[in-house]
């Protein structure tokens, strides 16, 4: 039934990106699935299931771009209570409906470029790029996407302020989050008070000890920040408790790649123009594409936002970067695709950190935004097909990058964004002249500026 369902799914977004008629398209795709399976069964029940829903979305005309499947591979789903199951329903066709109606695209695009400030430059790191040439003056030219001038400072706030518009659209007036270090948490909250909707965000008590900072500026904007014991896995589930208790006038709103669908599909799909723009910007500059991108992982926004433009493109590598904590060996990291087995949690089959028992293992990450157990179904699915290769750096990695960047270009990056940073050192060296790299830098460093100070390994 996965294998026709898969079939099923390809077919439609064949179909939607401008294939035959439906009735035509209908007996094809059955006898497709006869073909490709050896057998008819189910095959009936299987279309008439989704022959509503395909009509739908035909006769809205969708463009060129559809939702992505629920599924890859085996990776996503909606593993949850049944509950649950029509709140998603009506979040996915609301999502569906907003992708194409032309008064949200403006309203959106009006938003990101007046009030997030889009398009975000892709900077040209002259200091770092002198740094990591070889004695004959040769190297890779090193570019930034600088997410980290968007309002608010992190890439954080395309998808809230997508994703609070569509809350307000829904009528639900009361926004739910969660937060690890803070930025989806103050870019929820500034959404937010733009849009008039309340805010409630839960937080772990140590994150906001540790970003104090992010904590008085949700405040500020008028959002509640709740205390919760434990990380951030333990605040997304108090989110995820407090929302499901109040279906009718709540709406969660994920800043992670991960839960059940359609949540990664929207974080990706909001974050995405992060890769748009630097396609764009790099035929600007160079007339071709990158020929390397490097992302941090935590549970993969950001990476997915600058990759998920370039997955068709073969040639152009795509480099995830997760937190190795004190060594992928010593238990306290946070490299979930590096270390992890496949499992669910929130909602969604991912690789998971989680012990022989299949309970989860709290990671660890001096940047506590990547301090996730699990990861993006999508990213899950590109580990396993090989398209995407995933890296790690320590703590003290990221920490002498983070300083690196700001002596070297003036720039401070948030510790997140200094893991993918850090890679730089073990990838430079491989690579041939002129090869054109660009980092996400995917959030500004302020709030991670008193923990780097107070970092034994702190360099004078």
């Amino acid at each position: 039934m996965e294998k026709i369902c898969n079939i099923h799914t390809a077919f439609l977004n064949r179909q939607l990106h401008g294939g035959l008629c439906p009735a035509t398209n209908h007996i094809t795709l059955i006898t497709s699935i006869k073909r490709r399976t050896g057998s008819s069964q189910t095959v009936s029940s299987l279309v008439t299931r989704n022959t509503m829903n395909m009509r739908t979305l035909i006769d809205r005309r969708v463009p060129s771009e559809v939702p992505m499947p629920a599924k890859f591979g085996m990776f996503g789903g909606k593993f949850v209570p049944e509950t649950l199951i029509t709140s998603l329903n009506k979040l996915e066709a609301e999502f569906i409906y907003a992708l194409q109606d032309p008064e949200f695209q403006e309203e959106l695009a009006t938003a990101l470029r007046d009030y997030v400030g889009r398009e975000t430059p892709l900077y040209f790191a002259q200091g770092l790029t002198n740094y990591y040439r070889n004695k004959d003056g040769e190297g890779a030219e090193i570019y930034l996407k600088r997410e980290d001038l968007n309002h608010c400072g992190a890439h954080k706030m395309n998808n809230a302020v997508a994703q609070a518009m569509i809350a307000k659209r829904m009528g639900l007036k009361n926004v739910v989050a969660a937060t690890g270090a803070g930025q989806h948490g103050v870019a929820t909250a500034a959404a937010c008070a733009k849009l008039s909707l309340s805010c409630t965000v839960f937080m772990s008590a140590d994150d906001m000890e540790k970003q104090s900072s992010n904590v008085l500026l949700m405040k500020l904007f008028g959002a509640q920040v709740k205390p919760v014991e434990g990380g951030f896995k333990e605040a997304s589930s108090e989110a995820i408790r407090e929302w499901a208790s109040n279906l009718e006038t709540s709406y969660y709103l994920t800043g992670t790649a991960v839960g059940p669908h359609p949540c990664p599909s929207m974080v990706c799909e909001f974050q995405s123009v992060i890769g748009k723009e630097t396609r764009r910007q790099a035929m600007e500059k160079w007339g071709g594409k990158p020929d390397v991108l490097i992302a941090c992982i935590g549970s993969g926004s950001n990476a997915m936002g600058l990759f998920h433009e370039f997955i068709e493109d073969e040639d152009v590598r795509l480099i995830g970067v997760e937190a190795a904590g004190f060594g992928l060996d010593s238990g306290k990291h946070a490299a979930t695709l590096n270390k992890g087995e496949v499992g669910v949690y929130h909602g969604a089959m991912s690789y998971l950190l989680e012990d022989e028992e299949g309970q989860i293992i709290r990671p660890h990450s001096i940047a506590v935004g990547l301090e996730y157990p699990g990861v993006s179904p999508q990213l899950s699915f590109l580990k396993d097909t090989e398209r995407a290769e995933f890296h790690s750096s320590t703590d003290k990695e990221a920490v002498d990058a983070y300083i690196r960047l700001s002596r070297l270009e003036g720039i401070i990056p948030s510790l997140e964004a200094s893991h993918a940073l850090a890679y730089l050192e073990k990838i430079c060296p491989t690579l041939p002249n002129g090869t054109k790299v660009t980092v996400n830098c995917s959030g500004r460093g302020d709030k991670d500026a008193g923990m780097v100070h107070n970092q034994k390994f702190y360099i004078n």
